[in-house]
């Protein structure tokens, strides 16, 4: 008991995507799979999730996240990527956290629904990240992307993502923006990575 005691505990933070909720997708099963693991698994309700702001995600995500180390671990889905990117540009840390999961991340998008979503986006796709800040707490991303993403300029978002933070990519076939609606309610491979 002494022992696990004065052990750090490893703490895994999924943050969810745009206008989707902690209950939602493949975000239960993963919290459970890495409890099983011994993880602490944080999933936190971002705020106005159907019309996400850069700076207000960020400083939720800030609140939730507190001190950064070594067992700190992160798994996005679409624009809950773009935050942890964002997040992590901003801290202070020096050191390197553990493993980060990407799942249908993405810098640039295609066909958005109506100009109001577009104006949502427009500021995540056009403010820039300070990619060296991120990637210099990086000790390992793994990106998953969708051979059939409706939103994802694939081949630009793969090239991003290995140029930008020397991720590895993976493209899964067929898994849709990988949501519910599309049968993803797991994602085993994620777990092979944390």
């Amino acid at each position: 008991m002494e022992r696990r005691r004065n052990c750090k505990m490893k703490r895994a933070f999924i943050i969810h995507g745009w206008d989707f909720n902690p209950e939602m997708h493949w975000y239960p099963w993963l919290r459970k799979e890495l409890e099983k693991k011994g993880f602490e698994v944080i999933v936190p309700e971002m705020p106005n999730t159907s019309e996400p702001e850069i700076d207000e995600w960020v400083s939720h995500l800030r609140k939730v996240v507190g001190k950064l180390d070594s067992e700190t671990y992160f798994i996005g889905h679409s624009i809950g990527c773009q935050t942890i990117m964002r997040y992590l540009a901003g801290e202070d840390y020096e050191g390197k956290i553990g493993n980060v999961v990407f799942v249908a991340g993405w810098f640039n998008l295609d066909n958005l629904e109506g100009e109001e979503v577009e104006e949502i986006a427009k500021p995540w796709l056009e403010t820039s990240i300070d990619f060296k800040k991120v990637k210099r707490k990086l000790s390992g991303i793994t990106v998953f992307l969708s051979s059939n993403d409706p939103y994802n300029c694939l081949e630009e978002n793969k090239k991003m993502f290995k140029d930008k933070l020397g991720a590895k990519v993976i493209v899964l076939e067929d898994k849709g923006h990988f949501t519910m609606d599309e049968g993803v309610i797991n994602i085993p491979e994620i777990l092979r990575l944390i």
